[in-house]
């Protein structure tokens, strides 16, 4: 079966978010537009090498950028790819929502609600 590419970049974006140490990542970034491997490091309890291959999979997943300079390499969320992510796990749990007018429009999807879902609730279980 081929699954949609839609589909198969959400599955990327959750594998690689799918490790506690990447969450933790993540957040280190969210404090800073930018941030060097080294002081990630200083974060965690992790060594230098296993925070590394974590960003790798954060890049290859297009979640975080990086850049060298001389001997650093510094990352930054990238934003415009986390909205893209969050609008795609917006779609997959709330189905489409209904058009917006230009004011109301949002980088981020509109919450669902009750109303909103198709499928069965926590009261149909």
């Amino acid at each position: 079966m081929t699954y949609p590419a839609s589909d198969q970049s959400l599955a990327r974006v959750l594998k690689a978010l799918g490790h506690p140490a990447r969450l933790a990542i993540v957040r280190a970034l969210l404090d800073r537009e930018h941030c060097c491997c080294g002081d990630i490091v200083r974060r965690l309890p992790l060594a230098q090498s296993t925070v590394s291959e974590h960003l790798r999979v954060l890049k290859e997943a297009g979640l975080v950028t990086g850049n060298i300079d001389g001997p650093r390499a510094c990352y930054a969320l990238d934003r415009e790819a986390w909205g893209g992510a969050i609008a795609a796990l917006g779609l997959l749990v709330c189905g489409p929502q209904p058009a917006r007018t230009a004011q109301e429009q949002s980088p981020l999807p509109a919450p669902c609600d009750d109303r909103q879902r198709t499928g069965p609730t926590s009261s149909d279980v």
